[in-house]
């Protein structure tokens, strides 16, 4: 009987692909790459056309042993790695350790592990496609040339172990040019007005617009008192009721970015969580009765494209649960932007009749969580448009235009499964009544209240891991597998923190953005970065030549890297001294930025290492003992409060204590904030008093 060896790239999709073939069929994992360039050297041939020197990973002998065997005593091998540029390079790597000729049709490729999806892979193998793997090693070497040779600069310049990329180091002045114009900003006054009035149907609130057909804009407290002295005793008429229907289309199925998007928006999760509980939900978890399956399509990809079987369940789901009413006259299909891999699929449900209630108590609470979204997302992006009915009412108060406006859902479609989350900045609609009164032009309005209220104009926000995400996609710089690895590089480095889920760069960050601006302005240049990434899909798609993709790129970046090393002196990162002095020698201690934030040290570093962590004081007392509190970090750099005299004392909590505690029950309450408002909120589950301290 003839064998066919299966090589996958993890134990967990082994063992699920094992239980859709029959016992003819060997799965074996390569566990990841199995050769790549060497750590000890450049492995780049600069005299030879950027030939690459690959060798086989340390600690992977046994493992290509073992597969070479496997391959050995089959009668057909089959690579499967995953349907992406690093999947095909993957594949063409072990083709190489197993000596299988590259004319042979060898390569699988699916996006979804169900025996249907693997039984038709077996079916239909092909050649591994080369211009693919070109891609991914014109990736590879590009990335290799800046990070062994500029790093090593930095580590002169500035100090050992910096490191520097061609997508990480754009991702840092991003984040960097975002706290310039935060530290740029200069806020400015502005007042808002509201009228509360009452129609013979009921009351409505309405916004000042207008002063004679122009835009009102009051910027000071005299202004406003200006223009309530001349509403004083006028009176409010309704000049116009619009009524209009608005059709609100539902969110395609998910891409790689959107998902880390939304999942950071709903679930707080960050885009390496994300990654991992997709990649769990794609390999395979054991149903039970219906043994290991993978739940989702593959997650790493830029296309919305939707297969017809999954349109087809989804259909049936949707009609079961809520009729004809709310499936489109067509199924729909989704444009990708840009150049998307129309290949792949979306995101989505490998059964759309696989509901999220069905494995409940099968899957972990994250994975459920995250498959939820997925589900719930999928499902909507296939029904009907939402009907909304819209009111625009305008009130003329002598030459002063007032509107208020209100919008009721006539019919949910889609909304009756989901609706897109947003970020902090994202534009929100106009404050709205609920305003379902009939009204008509010309009626008198009485005035219940006339409301100023005093603003100040905010800086744009800081970047979180999913804003940054979707600024990355905008601006065309990484692909979807390099988005979650690159926020976490960055934080790794030391260049950025995350305070409260927003993303700061540190000083060390900001003195290598600003070198790396001076010498290096192609590296941080978003557009060339972008171009960088369309030219490789060009080798992708077989239009251009690796090797020439890279020698345009480093020809000029070579004659800067000589220019730099001889222009840039060396650069002293000034400590900052503290009161706190060292018990073993007596100097004054220095803070020090760490991966998990700042920390005294002795400067008397290597004669004395003494190291303790910097506690910034939160200005409250602890509730337990009074001593002060302090902010402490988790070892994910997840910021908390706790006493300042622990461990004698162990009290800890992630929010905020508030100043006092609750009036009805006397325990602590802590502080709330989102976007709305800010408020504190008992800690007592019988109780959970609740005041509002700020509205959003």
């Amino acid at each position: 009987m003839s064998k066919t060896l299966v090589i996958v790239e993890s134990p967990a999709k082994a063992k699920s692909i094992s239980k859709f073939l029959g016992s003819r069929y060997t799965v074996k994992a390569s566990m990841g790459h199995l050769r790549d360039l060497p750590k000890s050297q450049l492995g780049v041939n600069l005299e030879n056309d950027f030939e690459p020197k690959y060798i086989a990973i340390r600690g992977r002998g046994d493992l290509i042993k073992d597969l070479r065997a496997a391959a050995k005593g089959a009668d057909k091998v089959f690579l499967a790695s995953d349907p992406d540029r690093e999947g095909e390079a993957i594949a063409w790597h072990l083709s190489y350790l197993l000596g299988l000729s590259q004319e042979d049709k060898n390569r699988i490729e699916f996006h979804e592990i169900t025996k249907t999806a693997i039984q038709a892979a077996i079916k239909h193998p092909r050649q591994i496609d080369l211009n693919r793997v070109d891609a991914q090693q014109a990736r590879r070497v590009l990335d290799r040339l800046v990070g062994y040779q500029l790093s090593p600069l930095l580590w002169r310049k500035i100090k050992k172990g910096l490191s520097a990329g061609r997508v990480q180091s754009v991702a840092v002045r991003l984040i960097e040019d975002r706290e310039d114009q935060i530290r740029a900003f200069v806020s400015e006054e502005y007042w808002s007005l509201m009228a509360n009035l009452q129609a013979a149907g009921g009351k409505f609130l309405a916004k000042l617009l207008k002063k004679s057909g122009q835009k009102v804009s009051i910027s000071s407290k005299a202004e406003m008192e200006t223009v309530l002295e001349d509403l004083k005793g006028k009176e409010f008429q309704v000049s116009d009721v619009r009524t209009k229907e608005k059709k609100r289309l539902p969110a395609p199925p998910f891409i790689t970015s959107s998902l880390q998007q939304e999942a950071h928006r709903k679930l707080s999760f960050s885009p390496k969580r994300t990654m991992m509980l997709a990649q769990q939900l794609y390999e395979g978890l054991d149903l039970g009765k219906e043994g290991t399956v993978g739940l989702i399509t593959y997650m790493r990809t830029d296309s919305v494209k939707i297969a017809e079987s999954a349109q087809a369940e989804a259909k049936e789901w949707i009609l079961s649960q809520y009729g004809m009413d709310y499936y489109p006259p067509e199924p729909r299909q989704f444009t990708s932007k840009g150049r998307a891999q129309e290949a792949h699929e979306a995101i989505r449900p490998t059964s759309a009749l696989r509901t999220p209630d069905s494995l409940k108590g099968i899957l972990s609470r994250d994975q459920l969580r995250l498959y939820r979204l997925i589900w719930e997302r999928f499902i909507a992006s296939q029904m009907s448009v939402a009907v909304m009915d819209t009111l625009a009412v305008d009130v003329l108060v002598s030459d002063y235009l007032f509107r208020a406006n209100a919008s009721t859902i006539r019919f949910p479609g889609f909304l009756a499964v989901y609706e897109e989350g947003k970020d902090e900045g994202d534009s929100i609609d106009e404050e709205q009544s609920s305003l379902t009164l009939s009204i008509l032009p010309g009626e008198i309005l009485k005035v219940i209240k006339i409301q100023e209220k005093q603003h100040f104009t905010e800086p744009p926000p800081r970047f979180t891991e999913a804003s940054l995400v979707r600024k990355m996609e905008e601006e065309g710089i990484g692909r979807p597998s390099t988005y979650a690895p690159t926020i976490e590089t960055i934080q790794t480095r030391g260049y950025v923190v995350k305070e409260e889920k927003q993303l700061l760069p540190t000083e060390l960050g900001e003195i290598v953005i600003n070198l790396l601006k001076e010498y290096f302005p192609d590296i941080l240049n978003l557009e060339f970065t972008a171009n960088l990434e369309e030219k490789l899909d060009l080798i992708e798609e077989g239009t251009a030549s690796w090797k020439s993709v890279v020698g345009d790129y480093y020809t000029p970046f070579s004659i800067t890297l000589a220019l730099a090393e001889e222009k840039i002196g060396k650069v002293k990162i000034e400590d900052q001294i503290s009161d706190e002095i060292c018990e073993n020698c007596g100097r004054n201690m220095v803070i020090k930025m760490g991966r998990y934030g700042k920390f005294l040290a002795c400067p008397g570093f290597p004669e004395c290492r003494n190291t303790k962590p910097l506690f910034e004081e939160a200005g409250l007392n602890c509730p337990k003992c009074s001593k002060p509190l302090v902010v402490r970090r988790s070892k994910k750099g997840r910021k908390f409060y706790g006493c300042s005299a622990y461990p004698e004392c162990d009290f800890v909590s992630w929010e905020m204590p508030a100043p006092d505690p609750c009036p009805e029950c006397q325990q602590l309450m802590v502080i709330k904030s989102s976007k709305r408002q800010k408020k504190m909120v008992c800690t007592n589950r019988e109780c959970r008093y609740t005041k509002v301290i700020e509205e959003g």
